[in-house]
């Protein structure tokens, strides 16, 4: 009779736990095809995506394509093919670029490694791609000797002019010592040779080039720039662009155009039309003489109104496709969009300077709309004097949907200086699998935890501490993931209409990316990776035990054993915790919003790697690398324990005492489950299929979240404690609620009786529930 009680226990038991799981894989299922249906949806409507060729890119309604390609959709050739000729070797080569040859300087020559000659690839005046003729450098001259050489007597400008635009074709080698000497020969060149002499035509694709070099290079070359070169160039640039006459000179980086205005307007505008690339080209920019005012339109990236009254003489324009060379101190660039810095000039006498001459500008600023946001903007100018950017003489204009409006008294190099959001794409908060999944293991493991304080005494077992702990660490990870891995952030919704165009309000910003500060992300960030570590640590102190519990038992635990391991699962993740922070808080140096370094934005969560930086990603050294560790250690003692303990046959066990495989099916399940071994299925996500990818997701979080339920299942329901306790329970409870036969009056005693020696097995309850005594007076109470 008492076994058929049990076996009626354990039969509902085990379809609770087999509806909840079908429950479970259910949401699984459904959400699956859901995530399908959605795929097939947005396939349809990504085509825009697949609408660019040739590693074109979809920005803002239109293909970007690479210097290669042009048109609509980065399908027509711009570029010269692969080319022999003189004994040299050329690549393909991106029309308005100069192309190395594959032939380098011999070893033991000054420019060893470096190519011997160079091709320029153009477009002639019909319109047809051609290959210029070829351009044969010195291997024994390189930029500092050339340094030395231009300042000798009577120099070759010219040959000095072409060796510095073969030394610095290939940017990519580029040093910041090589970045001064080009700008200072490019500069005397400038200042020691005629307007219209090829050697500055060929120093202007020597500058067009250098622009090509990396930020970091410029950064240096401008701390060690003691001469003041960068200054030096910009200012006989700025005298060159008003001496070419009605002349223009267009590089990919550098566009330079001179006006002759005897007979035109107060007013002259110069226009730059959006490309299909980043670079700039021939038609791209634009005069127009007599202009009334500004007039641009849906392709205009720039333009320029030049007001001088009745001042006639030449003028020029000048645009840099970056601001490489305008190294500022109080505006700091750290993305890689360019901000184009455009340049008008006049020349003038002394009593001309007299005369009041201003301009009035539009910006159409190219960024990826789809990852940025327009967050502020100040209009500026180039001062010498002090070798940044002021706002002396400028103001802000107003602003449209488009362009940003800017007007200043005197002509100079402008920029407009902008400020940059990130536009994250903050996920969505937690679906319903994972809600259910967490909301059953909190439950599961808060059952756990009070089931092993509260019969401890009854149970008498050794490994309540260890698992006590686990199922707090976890009990904590599972709240915090259920209500803080959301940023905060996702609410604070801007756009770009939202930004500043006070005229009065001309600022200069101090970065062009504004991050949005969350201390309480970065806290809940940490907070999940301690406890976390400290979950995946007591699995491997579970699994240490169990070693000492089933494999050495013949030898006693070490001493002091559990004082040990709760230093190592409480102390060690805390170290790990905090020195990572110090850590990266110690290389952020002058970082303002360092915390992005550690977390992510979208999610309050480890920083993941970026452009591949795997060696410096928090996530890899601080979690997956310790985690790694500790899960090989479990899942080797986990092959021992089960190969040499659980499955092993005993041929001295008579058939009445051999262990069923369904116990060991579940003695293996709950050592699995408190080993942590199912979180290897989060290494299978890191496959590149997707569809395989998606599985295994769904499959890691179904295992994962539902972890707390699993213990609870496996180390609460199956123990037998529970299910007397949980069987005199059900038992009440049924007696309690027949109505329809008559008790005698010695049942509610028997029952009452029952409930008083299972609430005693309770400890700490035993005190409160006294009244329950077995009296005279209680034999003739009645239940209800």
């Amino acid at each position: 009779m008492r076994s058929c009680r049990s076996c009626n226990v354990r039969v509902l038991v085990a379809l609770v736990c087999g509806l909840l799981t079908g429950i479970v894989l259910g949401l699984g299922i459904w959400r699956m095809v859901i995530r399908i249906n959605r795929g097939i949806f947005v396939s349809v409507s990504s085509t825009s995506v697949q609408f660019c060729r040739n590693g074109g890119t979809w920005q803002n309604g239109r293909c970007i394509c690479t210097e290669e390609w042009k048109g609509l959709r980065c399908t027509i050739a711009n570029f010269c093919e692969n080319s022999t000729d003189s004994g040299f070797t050329f690549g393909r080569i991106p029309v308005g670029r100069y192309g190395p040859s594959l032939q380098t300087c011999a070893p033991g020559t000054i420019n060893a490694g470096s190519p011997r000659a160079t091709r320029l690839c153009d477009v002639s005046e019909f319109g047809n791609i051609e290959l210029q003729k070829i351009t044969v450098g010195n291997c024994n001259e390189n930029l500092q000797t050339l340094e030395i050489k231009i300042n000798e007597d009577k120099p070759d400008y010219e040959n000095i002019s072409i060796d510095a635009q073969v030394l610095t074709t290939d940017t990519s080698k580029l040093t910041a010592e090589n970045i001064t000497s080009a700008t200072t020969v490019v500069g005397q060149i400038f200042i020691k040779t005629e307007d219209k002499s090829q050697a500055k035509k060929t120093a202007i694709a020597t500058v067009s080039q250098i622009l090509d070099a990396s930020e970091d290079v410029f950064q240096k070359a401008a701390e060690m720039d003691n001469s003041k070169s960068f200054n030096d160039l910009i200012k006989q640039m700025e005298n060159y662009s008003h001496s070419l006459g009605d002349e223009k000179v267009v590089e990919p980086n550098i566009a330079i155009q001179s006006v002759i205005r005897n007979e035109s307007g107060p007013s002259v505008l110069f226009s730059v039309q959006k490309g299909s690339s980043n670079s700039l080209v021939s038609g791209g920019t634009s005069i127009d003489k007599n202009a009334n005012g500004l007039n641009p339109d849906g392709q205009t990236e720039l333009q320029i109104l030049l007001n001088t009254g009745e001042n006639r003489s030449p003028c020029g324009f000048m645009v840099y496709q970056n601001h490489k060379l305008f190294q500022s101190k109080t505006f700091t660039a750290t993305s890689d969009f360019s901000q184009k810095i455009i340049s008008s000039k006049i020349k003038e006498s002394e009593q001309q300077r007299q005369n009041q001459v201003s301009v009035q500008m539009v910006f159409n600023p190219t960024y990826d709309k789809r990852e940025l946001q327009l967050h502020s903007y100040a209009c500026v100018y180039w001062n010498f004097s002090m070798n940044d950017w002021d706002t002396y003489g400028c103001q802000k204009t107003g602003n449209t949907s488009e362009f940003l409006h800017c007007s200043c008294s005197h002509t100079t190099n402008f920029a407009v200086l902008m400020s940059f959001k990130k536009d994250y794409k903050y996920p969505k908060s937690l679906d319903i699998l994972s809600n259910i999944g967490c909301a059953l293991s909190i439950v599961g493991l808060a059952l756990t935890i009070l089931f092993q304080i509260l019969t401890r005494k009854i149970r008498k077992t050794s490994v309540t501490w260890v698992l006590v702990s686990l199922c707090t660490s976890m009990l904590i990870f599972n709240l915090l993931f259920v209500f803080g891995i959301e940023n905060s952030n996702k609410n604070l919704k801007t756009s770009d209409s939202n930004i500043n165009a006070n005229p009065e309000n001309n600022k200069i910003p101090e970065s062009d990316t504004i991050e949005t500060p969350n201390p309480s992300c970065t806290a809940i960030a940490a907070l999940l990776h301690y406890f976390l570590l400290v979950t995946f640590t007591w699995n491997g102190l579970s699994a240490t035990q169990l070693y000492f519990l089933l494999i050495r038992t013949m030898k006693p635990l070490p001493r002091h054993f559990i004082v040990f391991i709760s230093l190592v699962g409480w102390g060690v993740p805390a170290i790990i915790v905090g020195m990572t922070i110090g850590i990266i808080y110690a290389l952020s140096g002058n970082k303002r919003y360092w915390e992005l370094d550690y977390r992510q934005e979208e999610i309050c969560w480890l920083a993941v790697p970026k452009n591949n930086d795997y060696a410096r990603s928090p996530l890899l050294w601080s979690f997956i690398i310790p985690v790694t560790i500790i899960l090989i250690t479990n899942i080797t003692i986990f092959v021992i324990i089960t190969v040499k303990v659980l499955w092993k046959n005993n041929q001295n066990l008579t058939s009445t005492k051999k262990v069923s495989s369904l116990k060991k099916v579940f003695s293996t399940l709950s050592i699995a489950v408190v080993f942590g071994v199912t979180w290897i299925l989060a290494y299978a996500m890191l496959i590149s299929n997707d569809d395989i990818r998606i599985v295994f997701s769904y499959i890691f979080c179904l295992f994962n979240t539902t972890q707390g339920l699993q213990i609870f299942i496996l180390y609460t329901v199956r123990t037998k404690v529970f299910q007397s306790e949980a069987s005199k329970v059900l038992k009440s409870l049924s007696s309690s609620f027949d109505r329809t036969k008559p008790m005698p009056s010695i049942t509610p005693l028997k029952l009452r009786v029952r409930m008083y020696n299972m609430l005693r097995s309770l400890p700490s309850l035993n005190e409160r529930f006294r009244l329950l005594e077995p009296s005279v007076m209680t034999e003739e109470t009645s239940l209800s």
